[in-house]
This record gives C-alpha cells, structure tokens and sequence, in this order.
C-alpha cells in the first residue's frame, strides 16, 4: 500500500513561545519597537502602552490616554547543506538542493493603547503578532519528503488593565483571543512505496497492482518512472488564556515586575488533500494508486496546549542620562511531546511528530542613554535557549540557540509625539538534522513517509523596527 503523510501540524502546534517571553522557536520579531532596541530587556521600565505585552502592570505608571503604533521587519537568511536524505527504503532521497526557502521580507505589525481611568485603574489594548513562520523548500528538495512548504501565521488581542495599590505596588491582567492559521504542504513517497513493491517479499502486492491497472486500461509500465504525489493541509482556530503581572516599584528611579502568560488550548480544525494527479501521465494509473492508498481528503484534527511562560525583570535609572535593564525569562515547553494529527470521519492511522521539546530560559541586558532632551539611544544583548532537542530537529524548525544583539533609538518630536527605531541582528547557532518519521509507509495502522531528512541549516536573521507613538 503506498502511505500519503499529512503535511506537519507541528508549525501551527507548537508556535507559542513568542507568546510569552519571546523565547526561540517560532517567534516573530518584536513585539515592541522600543523593547527590540533593548533585546527585549526593557520589561521593567513601562515607558509606553506596549508594556500591556510585557508586563500589564505596567500601564499603572501611564498618564492620559497613548497609543503605539508600529512594524518589525524580519530578513531572515538560512542555508541548509544535505548530507544524505533517504527514502524509508534507505535508498537516496534524490531532488535538488534547498534554496531560497525563507522570504526576502515579512512584516509584522504591532498596535498598543493606553487609558488612565483614575489614580488606581488603567485600562490598555494590545494587537500584535506573537509568532510566524513562512518556507518554502518546493516540491523537488532533497527533503521533500518530511516538509515542502508552511506558512502560520497569528494574531493576539489582548485587552488589560491595571490596579495601582500605592506608589510601590501595582497588578495588571490580560486576557489573550488568539487566532491562528497554518498552511501546510509535504510530498508523498511513491517512488520508495513502489520500490519496497518490487522487492521479492512484496511480489504478490506489486503484480496485483500491476493487474488492477491493467484491467482498467491503464499502463503498468509506467510505475518504474512514477514521481511523487502530493499533500496539502490548511487549518485554524481562536485559543484563549491570559497574562498577569505585578510591579514593585521600591523609589522614583526603580522598578522590578514579575509577569507570566498562560498557555492556551487550540483544536485545529482544517482540510487535508492529497493530489496524485501527476504522478504518472496516464490518470488511470495514478487512480489506481490513490485508491490503493486508503486515503481521501478529509479534515484534520491537532489538539494542542502551548506552553506557558514566566518572566522577572527589573530597571534602574542611574542617573540622568543612564538607565540599565535586565529580563529573565523561563518558558513551559515540556508540554509539546508527541503530536498525534488525526484524521476525523476516516479509518486513516495518525501521524505521529516527534518533538519532545525542552523548557527553556532567556536572559537579556540593555542599557539607555539619555543623548539629549529629545534623543534617547538604547541598545541589549540576548541569550536565547532553543526548545528543540538536536536529536529532534526538524526542517519545519531549523532553530538553534540564539545570540541577538540590538541598537535601537527614541527621537521626540514635539511634547506629544515620538519615534522608535530598532535594528537587531540575531545568530542562530548550526543546526544539524537526522530526522527519521517512523511510520513505514506500507504501514496501514499510521501516516508518514519513514523519510530521514539530513543535513544542517546555517541561519540569521536581521530585524528593522519602527514606531510611533502619541500622547493625548
């Protein structure tokens, strides 16, 4: 029987760690301008509404009414070198080399609003984009067979409020609507199915193969030249959860918060097709072979709960023109074990995804200073923990730890209005990848390839960041 292996959910199940404490994985930029110029460091020093990110709390220390509006660009660059991908058979997986799989560009705005109620309320609204991934490998790469292509993108509202209890102490919470999308695509083994078929043990199964096509008026022949099919899956959904924080706040110059967000359940539901339409020229062959699959298009079935995050900063103003920061932050990611992507209405197996991700921690500095009245320069340095165990990597997450380095600005334009701008560079280190699905193809009980992707990525990432902000 030749198996048709579901395109991988993992994208849109396990990109969470941006949610919380801007961790590795499938993070997205930054979800703040003036926290990019400072590698995320800033968590502390509440200075604009994008705090109701970072630590609700924070907005206590907000007057009148500010908004925030702004946009990261990530230019990601990665590289992958093959070292000998194989069909479940053993035999090479072929194809062409991997090139110009990530996007020249992807933008990912932010919009924050602050409103002060009273002396102790603070209300505040934030809309941005926690996490996003975007590859395209095509259809031809060596490693086609564990990934072709994805896309996931997302999307949090996160409405807030905060409690001042005296001029040292304040609480906030957050409640989080996220809305997820992943586009998913990954080729299907019929040219190893086929050769593990005509191998003396599986005679009986190739020569009535052979038949049924012949009977049908089909060319048998052709199966020696078969390419490969294809599967595709699209899927969403809305998780909720939530995001608390507290600010300590011992004098006017320090600060030191604590904040964590919670994780959230998504049932992604979708649609998954299968396309054999070219995989030979004659389309009673490639009938015969997508029936002899057992598979149809169907709907698709994750169930996941990400990881929650946990967050201790602080800030200090030194003087005038300096102030120093620092975050800490520990992300949950031992939730993600095994991913079991089903197939509801259908007698097909589920796909099992191996990924038994780790918790991880990342520890950013920064520092400001105050060049003039009207310019502030800011720069950080962060260290950040990949999730993703070496033995488990994936083409779906080349991701390695992470050293990001950050420049960034505040230019005032008048009493009311102000400009951010941020560039930060982010080292990936070398990943290498020795991916083996475990479902034999001829296995009528699961879905997979049994592919074994191997080789290592070379990535960084570059990050431009600009925003504006206003106060009424």
């Amino acid at each position: 029987m030749i198996s048709k292996s579901i395109p991988l959910l993992v994208a849109a199940a396990l990109a969470t760690l941006a949610a919380g404490a801007q961790a590795s994985g499938y993070r997205f930029g930054s979800q703040s301008v003036a926290a990019q110029g400072t590698a995320d460091a800033n968590s502390a020093e509440a200075a604009d509404a994008s705090t109701v990110f970072y630590n609700p709390a924070g907005l206590a220390r907000l007057d009148g009414l500010r908004i925030s509006a702004g946009a990261t660009v990530v230019l990601p660059h990665s590289r992958f070198t093959d070292q000998g991908s194989t069909h479940f058979t053993g035999q090479p997986a072929g194809g062409s080399a991997a090139s110009g799989y990530v996007p020249d560009a992807v933008v990912a705005p932010s919009f924050y609003l602050s409103k002060k109620i009273d002396e102790r309320w603070t209300a505040g609204l934030g809309v941005f984009v926690p996490y996003g991934a975007k590859l395209d490998f095509g259809r031809s790469w060596t490693g086609r067979y564990a990934l072709t292509d994805m896309k996931l993108e997302a999307v949090t509202l996160n409405p807030s409020a905060s409690f001042k209890l005296n001029e040292h102490h304040a609480f906030g919470v957050g409640i989080d609507a996220e809305r997820m999308n992943a586009a998913l695509g990954q080729a299907v083994d019929v040219p190893g199915t086929i050769a593990a078929l005509s191998a003396p043990a599986a005679a009986v199964q190739s020569a009535a193969l052979a038949r049924q096509i012949a009977a049908l008026g089909g060319n048998p022949a052709l199966l020696r030249a078969a390419a490969d099919g294809h599967g595709s899956n699209d899927v969403k959904d809305w998780g909720w959860g939530f995001n608390l924080g507290y600010l300590w706040m011992p004098d006017a110059d320090t600060r030191v918060g604590l904040s964590y967000r919670s994780s959230i359940a998504h049932q992604l539901r979708g649609s998954t097709v299968w396309d054999f339409s070219g995989v030979t020229p004659d389309p009673i062959v490639n009938q015969v072979l997508a029936a002899a699959s057992h598979r149809s298009n169907s709907a698709a079935l994750v169930t996941v709960r990400t990881p929650e995050s946990l967050s201790l900063h602080a800030f200090h103003q030194f003087n005038r023109r300096w102030a120093g920061m620092a975050d800490l932050s520990w992300t949950r990611n031992n939730r993600l074990d095994n991913l079991n992507i089903e197939f509801p209405g259908t007698g097909q197996g589920a796909e099992v995804i191996r990924q038994q991700w780790r918790n991880t921690a990342r520890l950013a500095a920064g520092v400001n200073y105050a060049y003039s009245e009207a310019v502030t320069l800011r720069t950080g340095l962060a260290y950040d923990q990949s999730p993703v165990k070496a033995a488990l990597a994936h083409p779906a997450l080349p991701d390695g730890d992470r050293v990001q380095s950050s420049l960034g600005g505040n230019w005032k334009l008048d009493a009311h209005s102000s400009i951010d701008l941020a560039y930060s560079y982010v080292h990936v280190k070398k990943v290498a990848v020795d991916y083996t699905n475990h479902c034999n193809p001829l296995n009528a009980s699961c879905t997979g390839n049994g592919e074994t992707t191997k080789g290592s990525f070379q990535t960084h990432v570059s990050l431009l960041g600009l925003a504006y902000n206003y106060q009424f």
